[in-house]
């Protein structure tokens, strides 16, 4: 007599890479994000001026971590400068009760009480030289000064960005590290956000990807993007799942589609790719987001939970021997 036993080809493992510390991450292929003065035209792809991230540190650790944020100026070496440089951005650096567990926080919009918790350091930024291609750097900041989330890995900071004046594009990076003056990465830590608006590659055929998590909850999701300018194509990866088409949008516009989770697919991360055209067009800002079958935002991990999604087709199915 025979057992069949289905087993899948995959296995969900809870990790980090050390390159999770970078925002953007290097797996991403995403050379900046950005965020437009509040007088832009949403046509230059930004929806609403303003940035969230969270950054997660293992509750392991005690000694002090730094957040750091490369060019955090409009204007010079990077920047999208529209007419003349007159572009005010606000970081906001948040920690404390409510940072990461106030619902407002976790949402695609800046709404309601989403600058929740203990408000830590702020700084506005023009276009000083000092930090035009340069690092600037907040902390030292204890992990403890975060709020604790279990969900979420970790003591949690949010760090938000809003273009206050001007209609120049602000773009910048990232990194959470051990120092305050080099980018040494944390041990376990990892960034996160709801809403991700950012610049994609200028050359031809490269491959940007975003990494939302799909819990054990979500049954379905429904992606959205804005102002993708019809530029290549968008695909959805996943573990069971291979180059599935996503809806586009082009200049100005939304676009939207929805899709089926299958329960191999619950607990990792699925591979959203944006992929570059031929029509060399530059200086393109995309703003997306994805949510589940309520309504509520997926976060997109900087490196995914699980690690990148690899398609491994059907399940494969072994007989073994009954003892006798």
């Amino acid at each position: 007599m025979k057992r069949i036993i289905i087993l899948t080809t995959f296995s969900i493992l809870i990790s980090f890479s050390t390159k999770a510390q970078a925002v953007p991450a290097p797996e991403e292929n995403i050379p900046f994000l950005v965020t437009f003065g509040k007088e832009a035209k949403k046509s230059f792809g930004d929806d609403d001026n303003c940035q969230t991230f969270f950054f997660s540190i293992p509750k392991s650790l005690s000694k002090p971590v730094y957040i750091r944020i490369f060019d955090p100026g409009t204007g010079g070496k990077h920047d999208e400068v529209y007419k003349a440089e007159n572009t005010e951005t606000s970081f906001q650096l948040y920690g404390g009760k409510g940072c990461i567990s106030e619902k407002d926080a976790r949402e695609t919009d800046p709404k309601g009480n989403f600058k929740s918790g203990n408000l830590i350091h702020q700084k506005v930024f023009k276009n000083e030289p000092e930090y035009d291609d340069k690092w600037y750097t907040i902390g030292p900041l204890s992990p403890t000064q975060g709020e604790y989330s279990e969900e979420y890995f970790g003591n949690v900071f949010k760090l938000i960005c809003e273009g206050t004046s001007g209609d120049d594009g602000n773009l910048y990076r990232y990194f959470l590290s051990t120092s305050p003056n080099e980018n040494i990465p944390i041990s376990g830590g990892n960034a996160f956000t709801f809403e991700y608006t950012f610049r994609l590659n200028a050359a031809s055929n490269q491959i940007s990807h975003i990494y939302p998590f799909v819990d054990d909850n979500v049954i379905s999701i429904k992606q959205t993007n804005f102002d993708f300018d019809n530029d290549g194509s968008i695909e959805l990866s996943s573990v069971v799942t291979k180059a599935y088409k996503l809806k586009m949008s082009g200049d100005n516009e939304t676009a939207e589609d929805k899709y089926t989770v299958s329960p191999r697919e619950k607990g990792t991360s699925l591979d959203i790719q944006l992929i570059k055209g031929t029509k060399k067009i530059t200086n393109n800002n995309v703003v997306f987001y994805v949510t589940n079958q309520y309504g509520e935002a997926l976060p997109f991990f900087a490196v995914p939970i699980g690690g990148t999604p690899k398609y491994s087709g059907k399940l494969s199915i072994k007989p073994i021997q009954k003892n006798k």
